[in-house]
């Protein structure tokens, strides 16, 4: 079931096209992930969602009915741009977010706590954010996105200005998040989170859609059909002509580990039997599943 719905988005900024016709479903429950060049016009798309603008045509639905102010007022929005009030203290900030939210002073105060806590942060409570780093103040920023519990969260690059251990932080509660049943929108240029968190992306180019569905699918269906050979034997292996290319073969005293590309619409079983044939003593045998960071050159390249 979708809980977004963009049908035709089209959007101009004087002569300049943002976004040429963007349709496209996000589904419920789902992390999707909106991805692209600098650029492209995500970023437009996403303000679209949050009807921070609004789109020249088309029309975006919030679970099959035109969304409306009082679905965005309830939705949590990570923008790239980051907008804390440097002079206010951390705490009086978190409880501002939070109330505009809709949330009680009490029940705030309580889960904002809970999230200081959670992120090691409880100290800051007292502090004015200029005195953060630009990863502590992006840590305060992702707590008022999601303490009032949203059912679709848009994180806009939310792995900026972290160091490893404090995105993998980030990465594990936007998974808790989603099993939670939030639907999550991230967007983002790490093709590795992209992998480790996304059921369904879509890419953008040159504000158009270039190509949209499951991550697993469009990694078989875009992705080189490599596969990876480890095999003993004092002579590495020699290409097959329509079957096979060798890609790298690497030699440790008599124990080849090859990468071989698929050829002529061949699959594993015809690569199998032509080594077989040709009296290859294999070891282990494995499809190589290509790389989204692969992919998204690949698809805007091919677009460019």
């Amino acid at each position: 079931m979708e809980l977004i719905q963009c049908k035709g988005v089209r959007k101009t900024f004087g002569e300049k096209v943002a976004l040429d016709g963007v349709s496209l479903n996000i589904p419920k429950g789902k992390i999707f992930g909106l991805l692209g060049p600098n650029g492209a016009g995500k970023t437009t798309l996403i303000r679209i969602i949050n009807r921070i603008t609004i789109p020249d045509e088309g029309e975006i639905l919030f679970e099959g009915r035109p969304i409306t102010q009082r679905d965005v007022e309830e939705l949590g929005y990570l923008p790239e741009e980051r907008g804390l009030y440097r002079k206010m203290k951390v705490g009086d900030q978190a409880m501002y977010f939070a109330r505009l939210k809709g949330m009680s002073s009490r029940e705030a105060e309580s889960e904002l706590k809970q999230w200081f806590v959670k992120f090691g942060i409880q100290s800051w409570w007292n502090k004015k954010v200029e005195e953060l780093s630009k990863g502590m103040a992006q840590k305060v920023q992702f707590i008022t996105t999601v303490v009032h519990k949203p059912s679709l969260l848009i994180l806009d690059e939310p792995f900026s200005g972290f160091d490893p251990v404090n995105a993998q932080i980030i990465r594990d509660e936007i998974l808790k998040l989603k099993e939670q049943g939030a639907t999550i929108v991230l967007s983002t240029h790490n093709m590795e989170s992209v992998e480790e968190l996304c059921d369904e992306i879509a890419l953008i180019n040159r504000s158009r859609l270039v190509i949209t569905g499951g991550v697993d699918e469009i990694r078989h269906k875009y992705g080189n059909s490599n596969v990876e050979l480890v095999y003993t034997g004092e002579k590495q292996i020699a290409s097959c002509e329509g079957v096979y290319s060798v890609i790298s073969d690497n030699d440790d005293n008599g124990r080849h580990t090859a990468v071989l590309s698929l050829e002529g619409g061949s699959g594993n079983t015809d690569v199998l039997r032509a080594l077989i044939e040709k009296g290859i003593a294999i070891n282990s045998f494995k499809e190589l599943v290509p790389r989204m960071n692969d992919i998204f050159i690949k698809l805007v390249t091919e677009e460019e």
